[in-house]
């Protein structure tokens, strides 16, 4: 969607989910909104969809940051975002069932854990590091459902997704993380 400057630390901002499954394509839907915007020119936004094989392989090129843009089911009302600075090693703090029992690598359906460990994996093959931070900007989906289109609440918090992450990526931001309680001001 944009490409950054190739010095100093990169950003990438990767918006996951499937936009025929109702709230899944929040992600997708963000980073679109997202790419209008003026961002810093280390920061790359880039719509991933359900291409988390993809994703792992981006994330080879040198990302200091990355920020996971999803549909994330914690128990809140729809609409509630999330902001989540995993643990390093401990999972991105966003549910890992990928409606499959196989053990089988989904390139098509995985979770945001399965790409890191996937990224761990290459890394480990390749000697490349994987990025410093990852935060998850996550939205409570009303419906995953088959179907075109966000719910009138998970559409309402896009825009403040969009503020959400354009106060990440700046500079000057404040690190702030954990439950938002609703759309970030």
């Amino acid at each position: 969607m944009n490409a950054p400057a190739q010095d100093g630390p990169r950003t990438l901002v990767a918006g996951a989910g499937n936009i025929f499954l109702g709230d899944d394509g929040f992600g997708v839907e963000t980073v679109r909104a997202l790419a209008g915007r003026p961002l810093p020119d280390h920061v790359e936004v880039a719509d991933i969809g359900i291409r988390g094989v993809h994703l792992a392989y981006r994330l080879l090129d040198g990302y200091d940051t990355l920020v996971l843009v999803d549909a994330t089911a914690r128990g809140g009302e729809p609409g509630t975002l999330y902001l989540v600075e995993p643990d390093p090693g401990g999972g991105t703090g966003v549910p890992t069932d990928t409606g499959t029992d196989s053990g089988a690598l989904d390139g098509h359906g995985m979770s945001p854990d399965a790409v890191l460990a996937l990224l761990d994996t290459l890394c480990a093959g390749t000697g490349a590091q994987p990025p410093r931070r990852i935060l998850v900007v996550g939205c409570e989906p009303a419906c995953v459902e088959e179907g075109i289109g966000l719910s009138p609440r998970v559409a309402a918090a896009v825009p403040g997704a969009v503020r959400m992450i354009t106060d990440l990526v700046h500079p000057s931001a404040p690190a702030r993380t954990g439950h938002t309680g609703g759309a970030h001001p």
